[in-house]
């Protein structure tokens, strides 16, 4: 921000960003973790299907391979809540093969229990499924042994994104790490300029960890920007309470610790649950509601002639910039790019079919398409424009959590909006209640509570405060 005319500007930096954003390793661990998954599956049919040939002379036994599929869902269910298909697996094969075999454990222990109290359980042999359970754990450490080697071939190793920045602490090395220095691209924890978050929101992008060495006075200031970028954030520290810290982490040997202060929202699983739902909606929706969008942007443009959509930059998720899209609801050259004035009733620069379209929230149809590109989701906190004010303050100004309601994507609707959280920010107070209900939101996430959400919303379409 121009401390002399208190008005946001760009630093210069943000130009050279792009050639320091990580790849994204997710997908290459979800495809990984998929063909993991049906190693296991034929893993177990083979050692069920050895053990009818090893002790009964029987390939294919179909006894065997009604215990290995009636055993195989149980498997699947306790391996993937016990992580055994989780990232970790992937860099830890003793870990892996650990989490694989108490599954195996479990399932088949369960399987037993439900077949003794049925009295079915007399129906297989019994060496016979206890050769194939031991065959069965021999091939599922063998696979987790093998993962490590394969990684190395194919991957270089690398199956984790890691950014170590260094800001005045102590000296903090971490193998196939991107280093950074907090001083060449202008990284101040303590300050609230938006440019320079989403530089950092940018730096963070796809980084699995991120490991901060700074002096103990700065330390706070980064443990809280990290909870709002929403990654998994280390500190190079000791004072632990203050930081709000989760746990400790230890490189190598007792020297090298860690704290680490923040996780992120959602795990793996989760994420996957709430991408696989916002896209099965926001397709559905867009499908549906095709020819209203066609209708509507047909009008907008008869009335004046000018482009059908608004694009305005907004804050995402870790503080980054993006490009939200509205049907364009203001006249021609009247529209507000940073949102420095906030939309009222009786607004002159509202145009008629715009009007219309704002009181039923028809304007944000075209965020769908956001929602597709992975910018935003179905239910989240509703993004803001960069120079949005209540009580002609920015809101970070106004409150400096305001930061942490950008740990998750935003979203087309919210915990805030079905609450009737709506409208113009005239007041501290209209900011401050959609504030409390996002946080609670973020820490209270279920996909259940997201379809709730979706269903409130049909009834807070047309609200008193959209104008």
């Amino acid at each position: 921000m121009n401390k002399v005319t208190g008005k946001l500007v760009e630093s210069g930096k943000e130009g050279r960003i792009e050639a320091r954003i990580a790849p994204s390793l997710e997908r290459r661990r979800l495809r990984a973790l998929a063909l993991l998954l049906l190693l296991d599956a034929v893993a177990l049919h083979l050692a069920f299907a050895l053990a009818g040939l090893i002790y009964e002379d029987l390939w294919l036994d179909a006894r065997n391979m009604l215990a290995v599929q009636t055993m195989l869902p149980l498997y699947f269910t306790i391996a993937l809540y016990n992580l055994t298909y989780g990232a970790k697996a992937l860099g830890n094969w003793v870990f892996a093969a650990r989490q694989a075999l108490t599954a195996l454990v479990v399932s088949a222990a369960l399987i037993n229990f439900v077949a003794f109290y049925t009295k079915s359980n007399a129906q297989f042999s019994r060496v016979s499924v206890t050769l194939a359970l031991i065959l069965s754990a021999m091939l599922l450490v063998a696979i987790r042994r093998l993962v490590p080697i394969a990684i190395n071939r194919f991957w270089g190793g690398r199956t984790q994104n890691q950014l170590v920045i260094h800001d005045g602490g102590p000296d903090f090395d971490l193998d196939a790490a991107l280093v950074i220095r907090a001083g060449e691209w202008g990284l101040d924890p303590a300050s609230h300029d938006p440019f320079m978050r989403d530089r950092l929101g940018k730096l963070l992008m796809n980084q699995d960890r991120v490991v901060v060495s700074t002096p103990t006075e700065r330390r706070e200031a980064w443990a809280f920007l990290l909870k709002s970028a929403g990654v998994h954030g280390e500190i190079v520290s000791e004072p632990a309470h203050s930081l709000g810290a989760l746990g400790v982490h230890r490189y190598d040997d007792l020297e090298r610790t860690t704290l680490v202060i923040s996780t992120g929202p959602l795990g793996l699983r989760e994420r996957i649950f709430k991408r696989v739902f916002d896209t099965a909606l926001a397709a559905g929706a867009l499908l549906v509601l095709a020819p209203v969008m066609i209708f509507v942007a047909l009008r907008i443009k008869l009335e004046d002639g000018g482009p059908v959509l608004f694009v305005q930059r907004r804050l995402g998720k870790g503080n980054k910039f993006f490009n939200m899209l509205k049907f364009r609801s203001m006249a021609i050259g009247k529209n507000d790019a940073d949102g420095e004035r906030s939309t009222g009733r009786e607004d002159d620069r509202v145009t008629k079919i715009g009007a219309f379209i704002r009181r039923t929230s028809l304007d944000e149809l075209p965020q769908l398409i956001n929602v597709l590109r992975g910018d935003m989701s179905i239910v989240g906190p509703r993004p803001h424009a960069l120079g949005s004010r209540a009580n002609n303050k920015y809101f970070w100004e106004v409150d400096a959590k305001y930061w942490a309601r950008h740990c998750l994507k935003p979203g087309l609707t919210g915990l805030a909006q079905v609450r009737g959280h709506r409208g113009a920010t005239e007041r501290e107070k209209d900011l401050t209640d959609r504030l409390q209900s996002d946080l609670e939101y973020i820490s209270g996430w279920s996909l259940r509570r997201d379809l709730a959400i979706v269903l409130r919303t049909i009834a807070v379409l047309r609200h008193d405060n959209a104008f």
